[in-house]
């Protein structure tokens, strides 16, 4: 949809280029992290000399694996052919002029709060490439042909904000749930790269909505009290002081980062009762959906609400439908969306936003939803109809954390094949998320 129609465009909360500059760049959309990662505190306010708080202190990124199709969710294409458009409809949202998917209901009432991005791109047509693009912001020097990460790799969003910003004290930096992706080996883009280990996010590998659902990273031995933790920690940091092997340096330094982290969560009542996720009652589970997504988020927000800065949720489908076990619908597409992934995305992604805003931190966190491409704007003739890898255009939205909702950025062909206005790189959304960011330097004193 162009933006050549200055009234039509502010009807529907359509930015042109022109708006987005005036409005101070990308930063209008809310991804400053120069202002929602600040340092710790945050600059002195020059007039009464008083801490100024961060406008947006949290990330949660929803990682759609696979590559949702744009044509089937926030970009649809109703007057285009049958073989372009699909078999789903478009309905009215709350935002006079824009419509979704017929599957997105609860979104569609809470369009005034997402931005929409239209006409994202890139090039890398395999998975594994693609990744890197979507959660590092770099293309890979593979190129399109990389199978796992190396000592080279970029390193994930959440991996440079551990890197970048002093370690909190009791609360890890970065939390990824409910697994790591996996294709055949650990999707790349997902880890700390070049940055090393001591910078991995805390990885959970077990399903929130599972009746016994527990993080054992976060139990202490049997036998074991604080006391004698503490005790042992003492011990421990006593020994190795004597190590002076100069060639075991480095890997000292990331065994004790290990160490010390360890012995944070360990210690930490906070950092339990968040992941506790059975002290949420009964309603709130309900309203975000008795599944794994629906009760990631759910996580996620609690982790939020303790501190933890950027939560990575990986979404993953149900393979018992058939046709992949997440958004790589290279068959059976539309059943697949329609019987699985868009009814959870639906309530899991509103609930989430109804939440946080419910809970006053809605401003202060940033929601961005991304797969790593689109799917072909043709539907293929395979099994149940079938849509495949296409990088060349697709959308990302975002919610929260500043950004104005009821918006649309950029424009895609009239088959969402190409970006038609406003083309947007992996490279600019990690530029707008790093923008004059505070991560690379001390706060003002």
């Amino acid at each position: 949809m162009p933006f050549d129609d200055g009234a039509r465009n502010a009807c529907m909360g359509l930015l042109g280029r022109r708006e987005l500059l005036c409005a101070g760049s990308l930063g209008f959309l809310g991804l400053n992290l120069a202002e929602m990662f600040q340092a710790q505190a945050a600059d002195k306010d020059r007039a009464g000399g008083r801490a100024a708080a961060s406008p947006v202190k949290s990330c949660i990124l929803l990682y759609q694996s696979g590559g949702p199709s744009q044509l089937d969710t926030w970009d649809m294409k109703p007057d285009a052919p049958r073989e372009v458009r699909g078999e789903f409809q478009p309905i009215a949202s709350s935002v006079p002029g824009l419509r979704v998917c017929e599957h997105l209901p609860r979104l569609a009432r809470a369009a005034q709060r997402l931005a929409i991005v239209r006409s994202v791109h890139h090039r890398m047509r395999d998975h594994n490439a693609a990744a890197v693009e979507t959660l590092c912001g770099h293309t890979p020097l593979e190129g399109d042909i990389i199978f796992s990460d190396g000592p080279n790799s970029y390193p994930c969003f959440g991996s440079v904000l551990n890197f970048l910003m002093p370690r909190q004290e009791l609360v890890p930096l970065h939390v990824a749930l409910p697994q790591v992706v996996s294709r055949g080996g650990t999707l790349p883009g997902q880890g700390p790269g070049f940055l090393g280990a001591a910078y991995s996010p805390f990885q959970l590998s077990r399903d929130p909505s599972a009746a016994d659902f527990a993080v054992p990273e976060l139990t202490l031995p049997s036998g074991m009290t604080l006391a004698t933790l503490e005790h042992r920690r003492s011990l421990l940091r006593l020994i190795d002081q004597q190590v002076q092997i100069a060639e075991t340096q480095t890997a000292h330094k990331s065994k004790d980062t290990f160490r010390e982290r360890a012995f944070d969560l360990l210690r930490s009542d906070a950092v339990r009762q968040s992941f506790d996720i059975a002290k949420e009652d009964a309603a709130t589970r309900e309203r975000f959906g008795w599944h794994k997504h629906g009760q990631s988020l759910l996580l996620a927000r609690r982790l939020v609400e303790a501190g933890v800065r950027f939560v990575t949720v990986n979404s993953i489908g149900d393979p018992e439908l058939g046709g992949g076990d997440d958004w790589d619908t290279h068959y059976q597409n539309f059943r697949i969306l329609k019987n699985d992934l868009l009814p959870k995305t639906d309530q899991a992604f509103s609930a989430l936003i109804e939440d946080l805003e419910d809970r006053g931190l809605l401003d202060s966190t940033l929601i961005i939803w991304i797969g790593e491409f689109g799917r072909t704007p043709t539907v293929t003739k395979a099994e149940g109809g079938g849509r495949d890898h296409w990088p060349d255009c697709f959308s990302v939205v975002l919610a929260g954390g500043g950004v104005k909702g009821g918006a649309v950025y950029g424009s895609s062909d009239k088959r969402a094949a190409y970006p038609d206005s406003d083309p947007v790189s992996c490279g600019d959304l990690a530029a707008t998320l790093f923008w004059r960011s505070a991560w690379s330097r001390p706060a003002a004193a």
